[in-house]
C-alpha cells in the first residue's frame, strides 16, 4: 500500500549506513507503539480478537526482521560502518566538501521525488489498527472456532490398514486423539505415516492461524528434541523396540506366559485377553479359543524373529534382513515423532477440540432453521469491533461471561449453545438409557433416538453381520 511505498522511498534516501540504522530504529519503535495501542483497546468478540492478534503478529515479525538487519550492521564485518563514521570527521579542508556532497544527495533525491508528502503518523497508525488481516478458514472452522477433520475422518474410515468402518464423525472426534487404539503392527506402513503427517500439518497450521501469538515460541521444536533423546534411549512408549518387532515384552502386561505350562492352561485366561496379547505382538488373532491359545503359547521363550512368519498378521512380520530392519526403523521413527507432535498440538487446542465436539452434537440435533439462526448469530458476533468503535454495543459486553456455560446436570445443548431446560429434558425422556445389543451395547438416550437408530448405519451393519 501507500505506507509501504513511502517506506521504500525513505529507504532509498537512506544512502548511508547510519541513516539506515536510524530508520530501522524508528521502524522498531513505531511497531512497538502500534502493539501498545492495539492491546490498549480491548477487542470485543472472537473475530476482533483474532484480527488484533494477527496485527500484533505482523508488528512482532517486523521487529524481528529489522532487529536482525541491525545486528548485521552493528557486526560490521566488512568495516563499512567504521569507515562511514570516520568519514564524518574528515581532517583539514575535507570538512566542507563532505558537507556539500551530502547536501547534493539530499537535493537530488527531492528533485527526483517532487511534492513528497509523508502522511500523518497518527492517521497512519489508526488506519493500520482498523485493518483486518485476511486469514483463510473453511466454513466448518467458523473463523477459527472449530476444527475441520472431515477429510481425516474419511481417510480413517476408508483405510483397510489402520482404520475402522462405520465410525461416525462424532465418535472419530472423541477417539482420534488416542493413537494407542490403533494396533502397532497397523502403523508401520506408508499409508499411516502419510495420515499422521498430514494431521500434524493441519493441526500446526490451524494453531498458527487461530492462535497467532502462541506460535511465537515453537512448541514442536522442544517436543522433537525431547523425542530424539527418548528414541535413542528406547524410552518412547509403545516403540521401545523401535518398530522392529523383536521384543515380546509388550505381552507381559497382558498375559505372563511363564505362569502357564500348556495351551490348554492358557485358555483359562479368556479369549479377549489372549486376543489382546496376540494383537500386541502383531500375530494373527482369529480362530477358536484353542487356536489362539496355541498360537500365543508358541511365543513362550522365543523372540519374534524366531517364530514362523506364517503366524504374523499382515504388516506385523519382523524384518527379514538388515536393510529391511533399517527401513522399518526409519519409518517407525517418523510415525512415532508425528504421533508425539499430534499429542502436543491437541494439548494446546484442548478447548477447541471440546468446542468442536459440542458443535457437531448440536448440529446433529438441530433443524435447518435453527442452524441458519445459529450462523446468523455467529456472523452478528463477528461484526463486533474493537472497544470504542462504532457498532461495539452492550451486546458484546457479556460475551466473555457467556463463554462459560453452567451445566452441572450435563444436559444436551440447544441451538443457542446453552443447556436445554430440565423440564424439556424430562419431557422427551432423555434421562432414559436404551442399549442395543446388536450395536454392541451402544447406549441411546431417549425413546426417539432409540427408535431412530434402527435405520442408522451402525444397526444395519450389525443386522448384516447376524445374517
Amino acid at each position: 500500500g501507500e505506507r509501504g511505498r513511502q517506506r521504500e522511498r525513505t529507504a532509498a534516501m537512506s544512502s548511508t549506513l547510519l541513516e539506515r540504522t536510524r530508520a530501522l530504529h524508528e521502524e522498531i519503535e513505531r511497531s512497538e507503539r502500534l502493539v501498545s495501542k492495539d492491546f490498549h483497546a480491548e477487542a470485543k468478540g472472537h473475530a476482533s480478537r483474532l484480527a488484533q492478534n494477527h496485527r500484533v503478529l505482523q508488528c512482532v515479525e517486523g521487529i524481528r526482521k529489522r532487529s536482525r538487519e541491525l545486528l548485521e550492521i552493528y557486526a560490521d564485518e566488512d568495516g563499512s560502518r567504521k569507515d562511514e563514521v570516520e568519514g564524518m570527521a574528515p581532517a583539514g579542508d575535507r570538512v566542507f566538501s563532505v558537507f556539500y556532497e551530502r547536501l547534493k544527495e539530499a537535493r537530488d533525491y527531492h528533485r527526483k521525488h517532487p511534492g513528497l508528502e509523508l502522511p500523518s503518523v497518527d492517521q497512519e497508525e489508526e488506519a493500520f489498527l482498523q485493518t483486518t488481516p485476511a486469514v483463510d478458514f473453511s466454513g466448518e472452522e467458523a473463523n477459527g472456532r472449530f476444527l475441520d477433520l472431515h477429510i481425516f475422518h474419511r481417510t480413517f474410515t476408508n483405510s483397510q490398514k489402520f482404520g475402522k468402518k462405520d465410525v461416525t464423525y462424532l465418535d472419530f472426534l472423541s477417539t482420534f486423539s488416542d493413537l494407542g487404539l490403533v494396533p502397532r503392527h497397523s502403523k508401520v506402513n506408508r499409508e499411516y505415516k502419510a495420515y499422521v503427517e498430514d494431521l500434524v500439518a493441519y493441526l500446526a497450521e490451524f494453531h498458527r492461524k487461530s492462535q497467532p501469538l502462541a506460535g511465537l515460541s515453537d512448541p514442536l521444536a522442544a517436543a522433537e528434541k525431547e523425542f530424539r533423546g527418548k528414541w535413542e534411549r528406547n524410552e518412547v512408549v509403545g516403540w521401545e523396540d523401535r518398530g522392529l518387532g523383536t521384543s515380546g515384552d509388550r505381552t507381559q502386561a497382558v498375559v505372563n506366559l511363564e505362569d502357564f505350562e500348556t495351551a490348554a492352561d492358557l485358555e483359562a485366561v479368556g479369549a479377549d485377553k489372549i486376543k489382546e496379547a496376540l494383537v500386541a505382538l502383531g500375530l494373527k488373532a482369529g480362530g477358536s479359543l484353542a487356536q489362539k491359545a496355541d498360537r500365543l503359547m508358541q511365543t513362550k521363550g522365543k523372540s519374534l524373529g524366531e517364530l514362523d512368519r506364517k503366524l504374523f498378521a499382515k504388516g506385523g512380520k519382523p524384518a527379514r534382513d538388515e536393510q529391511d530392519a533399517r527401513r522399518r526403523q526409519e519409518l517407525s521413527e517418523a510415525v512415532a515423532l508425528s504421533e508425539t507432535k499430534i499429542g502436543v498440538l491437541l494439548g494446546l487446542m484442548e478447548s477447541t477440540l471440546s468446542d468442536t465436539r459440542r458443535q457437531v452434537e448440536k448440529k446433529a440435533t438441530s433443524t435447518y432453521e435453527e442452524l441458519v439462526a445459529d450462523m446468523a448469530e455467529l456472523e452478528e458476533q463477528e461484526g463486533g469491533g474493537r472497544a470504542g468503535d462504532d457498532g461495539g454495543g452492550g451486546a458484546d459486553e457479556d460475551e466473555d461471561e457467556d463463554d462459560i456455560v453452567y451445566n452441572p446436570k450435563n444436559l444436551p445443548l440447544g441451538f443457542d449453545g446453552k443447556p436445554i431446560p430440565y423440564w424439556l429434558f424430562k419431557l422427551h425422556g432423555l434421562n432414559q438409557e436404551f442399549k442395543c445389543e446388536i450395536c454392541g451395547n451402544f447406549s441411546y438416550w431417549g425413546r426417539r433416538a432409540f427408535e431412530k437408530h434402527f435405520k442408522e448405519a451402525r444397526h444395519l451393519h450389525g443386522m448384516r453381520c447376524l445374517g
